[in-house]
């Protein structure tokens, strides 16, 4: 076969559907010594990555190749909004072309179009994006209802919402491959020189980007009323980058007076995250709405204790190796006091967290979506 996969976001700045395309990618060059695969740098009319010729397309084997890319978004936004007749030419003659990043071509003749669907919370909850955004991932998620030949959902709960969504799309052809952690069975590591001032095990983590679905707002206020109960906590951690909508944080943290409780990493390094997640008290994770929720499943790899909203996909992946509660102030409260007094057995959740991670595989991932790329051109399947 010869196999187009988007990897536009994979870049120095990815986080969660970009991490998504570079561990599959990765993964399947370690199984696939057969196929040939194009690797797009930049993909669709949606999202461009301006750093793209240096941070992409990182994979060194024979059949692996880095396509071209765009000069610029509007380049990108030209092929795609005028395709000519030679766009699978241009593409590269592929068989198989896999799309990562929201956008979902429609003019493919020959080639069968697998598209990754992460979640739908921008039809469920349009507060919480920017337009902009609402519409290019709906216009995505749209047009793969109606052209894709298969669809891989990163959870059931992303299918079974995609189903409810575009019932006309057959459910046989939308298919669960749940992704993994990209730390397992990393060893312990030495503190990083950027975080000194943090101390083993004295630190509660929170990792995601910040943006309103991720309820970052309300861990930071349960967290105030826990300092104010207990006359005493740990310092909290952020990690991620700079969402949307949440421009006003650091003025939030500091009107509830913990200016100096609450510590604001922005985005940080591959290996800075796993001592994170490695030695944090306890890993925080509010968000309202989840495709999947990666970075609960990367802590509980690398053994931390987990206080997860129960929202959405996060039980399907979390099951009982962490405690679920109500993505509201007072249930998150309820949590952490419990765990800072110590009526949380610490042993045996780190304990079951460890074995649920194991339960997700990537090499398992990769071996599932190129059985779907097989499927679909041995069927001949056209949405």
């Amino acid at each position: 076969m010869r196999i187009g996969f988007d990897v536009s976001q994979t870049g120095r700045l990815k986080a969660g559907c970009g991490y998504f395309a570079d561990s599959l990618i990765r993964h399947l060059a370690e199984i696939d010594a057969e196929n040939e695969y194009l690797l797009y740098p930049t993909f669709g009319d949606f999202y461009w990555d301006p750093d793209w010729p240096t941070g992409i397309c990182g994979i060194n084997r024979p059949n692996f190749r880095c396509w071209h890319g765009h000069k610029s978004l509007e380049e990108a936004r030209q092929l795609w909004s005028e395709p000519t007749e030679d766009l699978e030419a241009q593409m590269g003659n592929v068989q198989v072309l896999h799309s990562n990043n929201f956008f979902c071509p429609t003019t493919l003749r020959n080639t069968r179009l697998i598209y990754t669907l992460y979640d739908l919370g921008f039809v469920e909850h349009p507060e919480w994006t920017t337009e902009e955004n609402r519409i290019g991932c709906f216009t995505g998620v749209f047009n793969a209802s109606l052209y894709a030949d298969y669809i891989v959902a990163i959870s059931e709960y992303s299918r079974q919402n995609f189903l409810q969504t575009f019932p006309h799309y057959p459910s046989d052809r939308i298919i669960v491959v749940y992704p993994a952690s990209r730390f397992t069975g990393i060893s312990s590591l030495d503190r990083p020189e950027e975080i000194t001032d943090l101390q083993p095990g004295r630190y509660w983590l929170s990792v995601c980007t910040l943006e309103p679905r991720k309820n970052q707002r309300r861990l930071v206020k349960a967290y105030a009323r826990l300092k104010a109960e207990l006359s005493q906590t740990l310092p909290l951690v952020l990690a991620g980058g700079q969402g949307w909508m949440m421009e006003d944080f650091k003025d939030f943290i500091n009107g509830l007076g913990l200016g100096e409780n609450v510590i604001l990493l922005g985005y940080v390094n591959e290996t800075t995250l796993q001592w994170l997640y490695q030695n944090c008290f306890a890993f925080l994770y509010p968000s309202l709405f989840e495709g999947f929720g990666l970075p609960v499943l990367e802590a509980m790899s690398l053994g931390a204790l987990v206080i997860c909203s129960n929202a959405t996909s996060l039980p399907e992946i979390v099951d009982e190796a962490g405690v679920l509660v109500n993505p509201e102030e007072d249930p998150f409260l309820e949590a952490m006091v419990k765990l800072f007094k110590g009526e949380i057995c610490r042993t045996d959740l780190k304990a079951k967290a460890l074995k649920r991670a194991n339960d997700f595989s990537w090499a398992a991932a990769a071996q599932k979506v190129l059985e779907i790329y097989r499927e679909a051109i041995s069927k001949g399947v056209s949405a």
